[in-house]
């Protein structure tokens, strides 16, 4: 007997519905990056090693999935090498070439790479899958699509202010009530200053960073074990729990920041991206959140994350500023700033939600029956005065009874049936059948364009 085949594990198929329904995502990001004068680049799925290596942390790199070389990989390598049974030293020699793990970095290569045809500020955005070798659970896929958009090449805080007007039109679009997270990794450092502790602004990141996940007691216990002092940890307490609206946290911060040029610089680019935004006017809640950190050393300047208001899962998406990545490439100076719609996510919470428009996954509109060849021919002049109309339309292949083509159609949700029959032929119409309602009428072939358009 045949094994029965699998897939691997922290990856999907995708049914037509439920690719209908990501192809909605997807397009409705791709339409709103596109207004805001973004242009589509793709870069391969695979990289060189030595593009991603060394890029992601320690923990990063062991993450990558390597590409095995073709050929005889084992013709370089020494007996001893074979037998040392270092994986990590063996995959070095027999491995090029690695799937890409974000399109962050994939993007400061193509950046340095196409710099001389590139005109700055640079507006970018791909929507591609990327590779991780994590543990697979509930949310988390080995697998899974990336859709960033980047301005790089420039400084201006406007920048910012655009992506979360990006943020907050496809929510709109989506109809996902969502709330906007604002920081600054300048006020994050300002902070470390202020209590004592400048040179552990990493510890004191990543730890604030799993504060919904694991609490403040945990948080504050894990920076006891870092190395802060009581003293540093009573100080960070009331900062992270800071009350009120936008304008009252930053009053505070701005009094606390005294001392602080970067903790100041923070306030003060926070205070103009949340003005510019009261002016611009968005449907969703802004609000500047002292505790978001985002665990990625390399941000800069502002930070974002948004979270659903109506479904408890992670961030759906994040970003932020970032001074020098293209720097690992041997391109100093270029700035930039980015966001990411976590598509899985969204399309979780879109599901738990039933936001989908029905128009979205709907495929096939109408379906016209086949009882012969005379009929069937006579099927072909509406089928192409439809599609040229834009109504998706097919003909059932097969000469059949009604009743499996009536299941037919059924099966796949298509919302009309065109029946063409001995009646039909004689009087050169159609009978539209609405399945939903059972309601039949015949009509002439403009009619039946002019019903479905």
């Amino acid at each position: 007997m045949a094994q029965k085949p699998s897939i691997p594990k922290g990856t999907r198929d995708f049914s037509p519905a439920e690719m209908a329904k990501r192809n909605y995502i997807f397009d409705t990001i791709r339409q709103v990056y596109s207004l805001y004068g973004f242009r589509q680049i793709e870069t391969p799925s695979m990289e060189n090693l030595s593009t991603l290596m060394g890029k992601y942390g320690e923990e990063g790199d062991k993450l990558l999935f390597k590409i095995q070389n073709s050929g005889d990989y084992f013709k370089n390598l020494t007996d001893e090498e074979l037998l040392s049974r270092n994986a990590q030293r063996l995959a070095s020699k027999f491995c090029e070439k690695g799937l890409r793990y974000d399109l962050t970095v994939p993007f400061a290569r193509y950046v340095v790479m196409h710099r001389e045809e590139l005109v700055f500020p640079f507006k970018r955005y791909q929507i591609q899958p990327v590779w991780r070798a994590d543990r697979p659970q509930k949310g988390r896929y080995r697998e899974f699509y990336q859709c960033d958009a980047d301005i790089v090449g420039s400084d201006s805080l406007m920048n910012e202010v655009e992506l979360m007007q990006i943020v907050d039109a496809v929510f709109t679009r989506l109809g996902v009530r969502v709330r906007i997270k604002l920081n600054n990794r300048k006020i994050l450092s300002g902070i470390a200053e202020i209590i004592g502790e400048a040179e552990r602004i990493t510890d004191i990141t990543v730890a604030i960073d799993k504060l919904d996940k694991i609490g403040a007691e945990a948080v504050l216990a894990e920076l006891a074990g870092k190395g802060l002092t009581a003293e540093a940890i009573s100080r960070i307490q009331p900062l992270l729990s800071l009350k009120g609206t936008n304008e009252e946290k930053l009053d505070r911060l701005q009094e606390l920041f005294g001392g602080s040029a970067v903790g100041q610089k923070g306030v003060e680019e926070c205070r103009f991206i949340l003005g510019m935004l009261r002016k611009a006017g968005l449907n969703n809640e802004m609000e500047l959140d002292l505790t978001l950190a985002r665990g990625l050393n390399y941000y800069t300047g502002a930070i974002f994350e948004v979270k659903a208001l109506d479904v408890e899962i992670g961030s759906i998406t994040g970003g932020g500023r970032y001074d020098n990545l293209t720097g690992i490439f041997g391109l100093p100076g270029v700035s930039g700033v980015g966001i990411s719609f976590g598509a899985d996510r969204i399309f979780d919470v879109l599901n738990q939600l039933d936001l989908y428009p029905r128009d979205a996954t709907c495929g096939t509109r109408v379906l016209f029956t086949n009882f012969g060849e005379a009929e069937a021919s006579a099927c072909l002049p509406h089928l192409a005065r439809l599609r040229a109309a834009g109504v998706s339309a097919e003909l059932y292949p097969d000469a059949a009874k009604m009743k499996k083509q009536m299941a037919y159609a059924n099966a796949n949700g298509i919302p009309y049936v065109a029946i063409v029959g001995e009646n039909e032929l004689q009087a050169g119409k159609v009978t539209l059948k609405d399945m939903a309602t059972g309601e039949q009428q015949m009509l002439t072939g403009e009619e039946l364009t002019d019903k479905l358009r």
